[in-house]
């Protein structure tokens, strides 16, 4: 047998190692690629690039106030990974593009090594018309002018990790970090990895967070005379203008926001000086040094969060509410009327949405949140309506509802039927007032759907009407009446986005992105009395009778669908099922889109209330499915979803007979405090729930026989900053200590987790495990 070498840039690793009966062996990782591969199975690029925007597919899509314009970044095509900034102009009909990276940044083509270039233009501003759009490339800031298209380098101070052009279009807000002189485009700072994605090192949602940026950020404006001013900053572990630490656990990706009048930012003020810090290495690269970055650790100091009103004159007022009891900054909202924010408290069981006075800062309760679990805020709200009343996303659960709604000013606006998820904007109202735009389910979770919301008072109740009629998981954004609609469907490969107006089509955003060669064709169903939302999912070549081995595919977290209408999301399956197994995708308790007291069942219970949701279906599906081979079943996941993985194995192994855990969290105690302590509560408080929850207390656990024994793949980036390895680290050595069979995949900085080699293996340690594949 050719042992075959691991890709550059990744590593290999064995401990424990395995026979399909769990029993030891000598076999190593490095040699699953080469041991069991089979020709017969394609590559499973490039269906295997899950991850970002889809090359050459219109994304970030943005329609101006006025509904003149649409804009969006768009690559040129599936081998192109730099997007550029495009628009539709509505009239016309026509596609412009505005900004080419390569030419910005003269790189030439963005496919060869050693770019700057990167993923291009990953994140854009603009004002309400969108007539001017702001950018980063590179830590360099970039003006167009959307109405001529000229685009304009505009020299600043260090490096920029987020710009935003005030209302009027005039001024440019953004964060540097350094206060050194200002350079322009003959001596830009910065390098590749900024791309103008503004991050702490936190953003991203789920268990772990981004990498980290460990500067100060300072917040300064251009003026329309070429003035760099300094608005606010401070040097060491004190940020301006970013989110901190716990933000991105609340979906918030940003730290100010400019006035309505453009004369003034609301900004937060980040003390990160109570926090630990974690430090970050390569170990493939040691000449490097490690990267510290702070880190809100669960039960442990949180960073102080405040709120400033600052003034373009240099006035200064500070924004009070009680930050002892609320130290969560949730959401911030100042577009019409006065700043509104919702805070939180600690154990996120209790909020508040208050209202700021811009001349004193002094804040108002208009409404108040309270679950015995967890406050869950609508996306899109609060905000102000164009009556004064104050719009807040909420749950009923009462009186026989159980509903996610919204309120205005304590009045039900939506049906109890539909559970909103997003409010996307206001559209020009059949009666006096402006309509809402929201995203909903009503009664199907795999699928989204646009509706249009009464605002207005009437004696007729209430009024929701569904704007989409094909199946599938629609998206939009809104400008005064033009809508541009993202709709991806079983049906069709890829987002098709849709100009209308008054249920008129305008156009069609044009996609450049490859046609992918499979077409996944996924059965959808509830199951079990729970009626949980399933797919499965079989070879392209399945013939009816022959019995399959199961790949159950899991995230299971809180907040995250695994479950919908969309081909995109089946097409890397699609690889795994044509590699000869049935593919089961269950979305347990704790998943989004059914119901407030479906999700929140699992608080302080998720690791029960999971894997029983997982394997209850299972079984369910078998009965419904008779080529599905219970015998043999492994399961795979990434972060959440690798936790979940090790834990059916190492929990269940009756069920599982292998598991590939990538990237996992192994110990809750290790993870931030705002996205541990809201499903888990306080450490020192939760008793035996945080270690019957870790990997690493059931891997310790004494083992009684060979049938406990099923082999776990650990995959792990060495600097991954979301999950450290250190979590894949602690389990691998209390596996190795108990005699628990299991081999460890490292990858080095840079290697592509979904690279074909890396699936590969993963696809070769299953095979080993189960048996011939038939």
């Amino acid at each position: 047998m050719n042992q075959e070498k691991p890709s550059r840039g990744g590593g290999v690793g064995h401990s424990g190692n395995f026979t399909p009966d769990g029993h030891r062996s000598g076999l190593l990782v490095s040699s699953l690629i080469s041991r069991f591969y089979d020709p017969r199975v394609e590559s499973p690029e490039p269906a295997a690039r899950t991850r970002g925007p889809v090359r050459g597919a219109p994304h970030a899509v943005t329609v101006g106030a006025d509904g003149a314009r649409v804009v969006f970044l768009r690559s040129t095509g599936p081998h192109d990974p730099a997007a550029g900034l495009w628009s539709f102009e509505v009239d016309s009909g026509e596609h412009r593009r505005i900004a080419d990276p390569t030419v910005l940044l003269g790189t030439g083509n963005t496919a060869g090594a050693g770019n700057t270039a990167g993923a291009g233009i990953t994140r854009y501003a603009t004002d309400p018309a969108a007539r001017v759009a702001v950018f980063v490339l590179a830590g360099r800031l970039f003006r167009a002018d959307l109405v001529t298209g000229d685009v304009i380098e505009v020299p600043v101070v260090g490096s920029v990790t987020d710009a935003r052009p005030d209302p009027t279009g005039s001024r440019i807000a953004y964060v540097s970090d350094s206060d050194a002189d200002p350079v322009g485009p003959a001596g830009a700072t910065g390098g590749s990895g900024r791309d103008g994605t503004a991050h702490d090192g936190f953003s991203g949602n789920g268990p772990g967070g981004g990498p980290d940026r460990d500067g100060s950020g300072k917040l300064r404006v251009v003026h329309p005379d070429g003035r760099d001013v300094l608005l606010a900053g401070e040097d060491g572990d004190i940020t301006w203008a970013l989110p901190d630490p716990a933000a991105a656990d609340f979906g918030r990706d940003r730290g100010y926001w400019w006035s309505p009048d453009g004369q003034s930012i609301l900004a937060a003020r980040t003390d990160r000086t109570r926090l630990p810090r974690w430090q970050y290495a390569d170990p493939a690269q040691p000449q490097l040094p490690a990267r510290s970055r702070p880190y809100p650790m669960c039960g442990g100091p949180n960073a102080e969060v405040t709120l400033h009103l600052l003034d373009l004159d240099g006035g200064w007022v500070d924004v009070h509410w009680d930050r002892e009891t609320y130290p969560y900054l949730v959401s911030v909202d100042w577009s019409d009327g006065g700043p509104l924010i919702t805070v939180l408290r600690r154990l996120q069981q209790h909020g508040l949405v208050l209202s700021i006075d811009p001349r004193t800062g002094e804040t108002q309760v208009h409404a108040e949140l309270a679950d015995p679990r967890w406050v869950e805020p609508i996306p899109g709200t609060p905000c102000h309506l164009s009556d004064g009343r104050v719009l807040v996303g909420g749950e009923l659960a009462h009186d026989g509802y159980d509903a996610r709604c919204l309120f205005a000013d304590g009045t039900l606006l939506t049906p109890a039927a539909l559970y909103v998820r997003r409010v996307v904007g206001r559209l020009p109202g059949r009666h006096t007032s402006p309509d809402l735009l929201i995203e909903a389910s009503d009664g199907e979770p795999s699928e989204q759907h646009l509706y249009r919301v009464r605002t207005a008072a009437s004696s007729g109740g209430l009024d929701a009407v569904r704007l989409t009629s094909s199946p599938g998981w629609h998206v939009a954004a809104v400008g005064g009446a033009v809508l541009a609609v993202g709709s991806a469907t079983l049906d069709q490969p890829g987002v098709r986005w849709t100009i209308c107006r008054d249920d008129t089509e305008l156009g069609v955003l044009r996609s450049l992105a490859a046609t992918p060669a499979v077409t996944p064709r996924p059965t959808l169903q509830r199951v079990t009395d729970r009626r949980l939302p399933s797919g499965v999912l079989y070879p392209q070549s399945h013939v009816a009778g022959r019995r399959l081995p199961v790949l159950l595919e899991v995230h299971g977290g809180p907040g995250h669908q695994q479950v919908r209408a969309e081909r995109a999301g089946w097409l890397a399956r699609q690889w795994w099922a044509d590699a000869g197994f049935a593919v089961v995708i269950v979305d347990n308790r704790g998943t989004p889109g059914v119901a407030p007291s479906f999700e929140k069942v699992v608080h302080r219970r998720l690791a029960d209330v999971l894997l029983a949701d997982q394997v209850d279906a299972l079984t369910a599906i078998a009965e419904k499915h008779p080529d599905l081979d219970l015998d043999r079943v492994a399961v795979r996941g990434t972060g959440f979803g690798g936790w979940l993985a090790g834990l059916a194995a190492l929990r269940r192994p009756d069920v599982f007979r292998a598991a590939v855990a990538r990237d996992p969290v192994t110990d809750w105690a290790l993870l931030r405090s705002g996205y541990a302590e809201r499903f888990l509560g306080l450490p020192e408080e939760g008793g035996e729930i945080y270690p019957h929850h870790s990997l690493v207390e059931v891997a310790a656990e004494p083992v009684t026989g060979s049938d406990q024994l099923r082999p776990l793949l650990l995959v792990h980036g060495l600097a991954d900053g979301a999950v450290p390895v250190a979590h894949t680290l602690r389990l691998s050595a209390a596996l190795l200590a108990a005699g628990r069979p299991h081999a460890v995949l490292p990858l080095a900085a840079g290697t592509d987790p979904d690279a074909a080699t890396v699936l590969r293996a993963e696809l070769g340690f299953v095979r080993q495990a189960l048996g011939p594949l038939g």
